[in-house]
């Protein structure tokens, strides 16, 4: 790499540093060129940009962006490979699902954390992939947002659901009711009048029987 080659690298890693978020300083070695395939694969899937560079370069590129990654200064020793993404817990998750299917522990190969800028907070070395792993995403936080939000909503709308049925019951009911009592009164007035009429028959009989007496 020549000197224009390596300020070119120098100010394209400068731009990769100040405008990401998630940044994850990674060692990555002795892979074969499946499971490198495979690591490269998993990151592309996830939108994550995967970058082997020499830690010289790095340093100057550190130094040089708006930011203060001092922190990691004393990481850049042996391999160091960038991974940077916009989910801020991408990284990890596929640090943790690579190791998890290409059992490296007992073996000379290594994926580790050494170290990520992740939202603005600093974390420092591999115990910390569980912690970054956990994190919740912009969109899973918006996502959480929106089901607090839309909780309450639907709550009103099964209360007005369920009063809205009580309503039709109770004027079910009444209407039952009303048309009960407009059978009665009509049972009622129909006695009524068949009362009226055997008391006008009576006297109509009386009447006659006086007569004919006179």
């Amino acid at each position: 790499m020549n000197k224009e080659q390596k300020i070119k690298t120098v100010t394209d890693l400068t731009a990769h540093l100040t405008q990401s978020k998630n940044i994850y300083f990674t060692e990555i070695f002795g892979l074969d060129a499946q499971q490198t395939s495979t690591l490269r694969r998993m990151c592309f899937d996830k939108g994550i940009t995967l970058s082997v560079v020499k830690n010289t370069l790095l340093q100057k590129a550190m130094d040089a962006c708006d930011k203060d990654l001092s922190d990691f200064n004393t990481l850049l020793k042996g391999n160091t490979t960038l991974m940077i993404s916009d989910i801020a817990n991408a990284p990890a998750k596929v640090i943790k699902n690579f190791l998890d299917k290409e059992k490296l522990e007992k073996t000379s190969k290594k994926l580790n954390l050494k170290g990520g800028h992740v939202e603005e907070s600093t974390y420092l070395g591999h115990e910390q992939l569980d912690v970054l792993a956990s994190l919740k995403s912009k969109e899973e936080l918006i996502g959480d947002v929106i089901m607090l939000l839309q909780s309450p909503i639907k709550n009103v709308l099964s209360s007005l659901g369920s009063a809205q049925q009580n309503i039709a019951s109770v004027l079910v009911a009444l209407e039952s009711n009303s048309g009960t009592k407009k059978e009665i009164n009509s049972s009622e007035d129909t006695s009524s009048e068949d009362t009226s009429s055997e008391d006008t028959s009576s006297e109509e009989m009386q009447d006659n029987n006086e007569v004919k007496e006179k």
